[in-house]
């Protein structure tokens, strides 16, 4: 059950940075699952100073992968176009 779930929480969180990087049109759902669980990991290490915990699902861990998944898609957007947005 635990793959379902990683799998329908990453691609809300990667549908939600899409739409606030404004790169919706340009994402399917397969791509934005996958932003969604890297982003997660980013958010991770960048909030925990490097050490990845395996925290409960809340808002707080929700808030943190879509700050990972929005900074996963800047530095995408930063080498596709030469800048963020």
């Amino acid at each position: 059950m635990g793959i379902i779930l990683w799998l329908i929480i990453g691609g809300i969180i990667g549908w939600l940075a899409s739409i606030i990087m404004r790169t919706d049109a340009q994402q399917g759902i397969l791509l934005n699952i996958v932003v969604g669980i890297i982003g997660a990991f980013i958010g991770g290490l960048v909030v925990s100073g490097g050490s990845i915990n395996n925290a409960p699902l809340n808002l707080t861990s929700f808030l943190v992968s879509l700050l990972g998944a929005v900074i996963l898609l800047a530095i995408v957007n930063l080498f596709r176009r030469g800048r963020v947005r």
